[in-house]
């Protein structure tokens, strides 16, 4: 779900204009972030925490040399979920029942008579068709090509046919791979 298809879900849920809900979506996500970049933390009870975290600077290693890096101080961005969407992820029980046609929306139906862009044409037969037949491998389409388009000028191009051939079977190896260096189990002297 995009916003756009979030918009459209949360008027058809709620019954009110696109453009207002689409406004007031805007307004919260602005006010959301603006009040998090300060440092302040923002919760909305059963659904999120938004808030920033500083990192501190810090040594760590380099875990291929063991060398000491010092990592910069940095902000990052934490979203936690609170237990309210939680439950209502994992248990779909528990989560709000929205009403018919708001997800999935329900197409809409093009009025008669309306202007659409498309018009309908004759009714058509409908007719079953016979199974195709299965052919041969044919190399066509080279040739259905070079016929319908003139060659370009300049250094001629190479043969569609030609192809490298496949490399020659490698000789099966005279005794085994591999030889164990351990004895034997019928008690014998290893092979060597």
């Amino acid at each position: 779900m995009n916003r756009r298809e979030l918009v459209s879900a949360v008027a058809t849920h709620t019954g009110v204009d696109s453009r207002d809900v689409d406004k007031v979506l805007r307004g919260a996500t602005e006010v959301i972030e603006a009040v998090a970049a300060k440092g302040e933390q923002v919760t909305i009870s059963g659904f999120a925490k938004f808030a920033r975290v500083d990192r501190p600077a810090r040594m760590a290693r380099n875990p291929g040399t063991g060398e000491p890096v010092k990592v910069r101080a940095s902000k990052k961005a934490r979203i936690t979920p609170l237990k309210g969407f939680k439950d209502a992820v994992m248990r779909p029980m528990a989560a709000p029942k929205l009403a018919k046609g708001v997800w999935p929306p329900v197409p809409a139906k093009a009025s008669p008579g309306a202007g659409s862009a498309r018009r309908a044409g004759p009714a058509r037969a409908v007719t079953s068709r016979a199974p195709a037949r299965s052919s041969p491998a044919s190399k066509a389409g080279a040739s259905k090509a070079a016929a319908t388009k003139p060659a370009p000028p300049g250094p001629p191009a190479k043969r569609a046919g030609a192809a490298k051939a496949a490399p020659a079977a490698k000789k099966p190896a005279s005794g085994p791979r591999y030889v164990s260096r351990l004895p034997s189990r019928q008690g014998g002297p290893s092979p060597s």
